[in-house]
């Protein structure tokens, strides 16, 4: 096995947030879209879908690595915001705390000279960069925008594709 039990535990944790996490990116999506924003809806589509391989990667880690998954319960997800920027700033902090998720991980393996789960969480570091820095971009744009102009960010998203 090449996984200590502490770090197989503590994935495993990760990947129940990352269940998570792929279902209030649904929620928001699902009001952006109820919204008529559909450039919006489909940023957080996409948001879904990759918290849902983030999960998935850290699943075939651990059986990879000769441990054992076991998916914790899934706290329900908010389902109603009273705006977009609560939407967003929500999505901001999610990705600020699965950056300190990622960082106590990353700790537990290097504090073991486990070479392999460092690289492998390599990954994952990476991308909280991309995450944490696109939700703080979004969320300066609505702020500016107001909620009054949300139509106009829908063309502005539009010239991200």
């Amino acid at each position: 096995m090449l996984i200590s039990n502490e770090l197989n535990d503590a994935i495993n944790s990760q990947i129940g947030r990352e269940f998570g996490a792929h279902l209030q990116y649904v929620n928001i999506a699902t009001y952006f879209d109820s919204q008529g924003l559909k450039k919006f809806a489909e940023f957080f589509y996409k948001q879904a879908e990759e918290e849902r391989d983030h999960a998935m990667k850290f699943v075939k880690y651990i059986v990879d690595a000769g441990g054992d998954v076991h998916i914790p319960p899934v706290s329900a997800p908010q389902s109603t915001f009273k705006s977009a920027e609560e939407a967003v700033e929500l999505s901001l902090t999610w990705e600020t705390e699965v950056t300190r998720q990622i960082y106590n991980l990353m700790d537990i393996a290097m504090n073991q000279k486990d070479y392999i789960a460092r690289q492998f969480l390599d990954w994952f570091t990476n991308e909280q960069l991309e995450e944490v820095s696109t939700m703080e971009n979004l969320l300066r744009i609505v702020r500016m925008a107001g909620e009054r102009n949300l139509i106009m960010l829908e063309a502005y998203i539009s010239h991200g594709d």
